[in-house]
């Protein structure tokens, strides 16, 4: 079980070196910026953190080749150089190497690390089957794509000393396609989420929003369906994807639905501190990271079934659940039900939850890294 710390980390008694290969850009999807909200945290404790991954600044792509995803052109596939992946990493001589992805940065940090004997930690966060499978345009490419996820993901777990998900059910997917020791891992929080005191909510509901990838596994339909039935509620849509196009029409339709495009993670704290309420109507999503950034913002919280991020039963207790026959409209009607009062308690109570989750992810990834060996942890602590 994962220790909650009577206070915060405290720095270490000797420089831990760890570098993260990762090839999702911070700045462009959730594993991105699980890994550099991660490594800022490590580094408040003194820890050596070097994170090699691709880039996304103005509108470009940084970091080796960039070939469009298929099924998503806004995101790109990077093949890096061998050699600056090899100089950053003799840079920093790491004692361990954490890998969250299945992709080229991935495979060459693996090599890396093996051939130096540093300590291998792989993140499990996406199921790209699952994901590859829902998307048309992978549809002619699916049996290559899931061929070869599997074939990096049964490499990365079987060469690894550890693998670490973020949900209940990507532990068993973990385990199905073959890692061996695996474990649950928490999620780290940006800090300024959390040291800045959150603005009060309206006293009504008045404002929701979207942040995500505008993908179909989101279910931004109900978002839509929601706006048309609630004309009273402005909802705002952040993000990029392929679905875009088809939201910007909606947009044009409903009056209430506002298109705001791609928001710079900078940004993201006055825009969720806006609003009273976030929804993550998803029908695939392994964690739901947007969700526990809103909870540290003691934003009213709503997310579907399939969001892992309803596994840890500490996090669960300050969420609104689509429950099975409801819509997102419907919920939202019930928290327009509920009192001020009573939607500002289950604000603070998200608030203290997601900050605690904080705390204790920190213990435990420190944990790890020192020794490399899986320290208990399941998400109902």
């Amino acid at each position: 079980m994962l220790k909650t710390p009577q206070q915060p980390a405290t720095p270490l008694d000797r420089p831990l070196r760890v570098a993260i290969l990762s090839d999702a850009a911070p700045e462009r999807n959730g594993v991105g910026a699980y890994y550099r909200d991660l490594a800022e945290h490590l580094r408040t404790v003194g820890v050596q953190v070097q994170v090699v991954s691709p880039r996304y600044r103005n509108g470009h792509w940084y970091g080796g080749l960039a070939v469009p995803l298929p099924g998503d052109r806004t995101q790109r596939f990077m093949l890096p150089s061998p050699g600056l992946i090899r100089r950053r990493l003799q840079r920093i001589k790491p004692d361990a190497v954490v890998i969250p992805t299945p992709g080229p940065y991935a495979m060459l940090g693996l090599l890396f690390a093996k051939r130096h004997g540093a300590r291998i930690i792989v993140g499990f966060h996406t199921h790209f089957e699952r994901l590859a499978a829902m998307n048309q345009d992978w549809s002619a490419r699916a049996p290559f794509a899931q061929w070869y996820l599997n074939l990096c993901n049964r490499k990365l777990f079987r060469d690894s000393q550890l693998v670490l998900a973020n949900s209940q059910e990507m532990v068993d997917i973990a385990h199905g396609i073959g890692a061996r020791h695996i474990g649950l891992m928490g999620t780290t929080i940006p800090r300024h989420l959390i040291e800045h005191a959150p603005k009060p909510l309206h006293g009504a509901l008045e404002r929701v929003l979207f942040a995500g990838r505008l993908a179909p596994e989101k279910n931004l339909e109900a978002v839509v369906q929601a706006a048309a039935a609630l004309p009273q509620v402005r909802f705002l849509i952040a993000g990029e994807g392929p679905m875009r196009p088809w939201l910007q029409a909606q947009a044009e339709r409903l009056t209430n639905l506002e298109m705001l495009g791609w928001v710079h993670r900078r940004n993201m704290r006055p825009l969720i501190d806006s609003v009273d309420a976030l929804v993550l109507p998803s029908t695939v999503e392994s964690f739901g990271t947007i969700a526990l950034e809103a909870m540290a913002r003691a934003r009213l919280v709503v997310v579907s079934a399939q969001c892992g991020i309803l596994s840890w039963e500490q996090l669960n207790r300050g969420l609104f659940q689509i429950q099975a026959q409801e819509t997102l409209a419907d919920v939202l009607r019930r928290i327009a039900h509920l009192t001020p009062q009573e939607r500002d308690h289950t604000a603070a109570i998200a608030r203290a939850a997601a900050i605690d989750i904080n705390a204790r992810t920190l213990q435990h990834w420190l944990e790890i890294l020192r020794d490399g060996r899986l320290t208990g942890i399941h998400a109902n602590p």
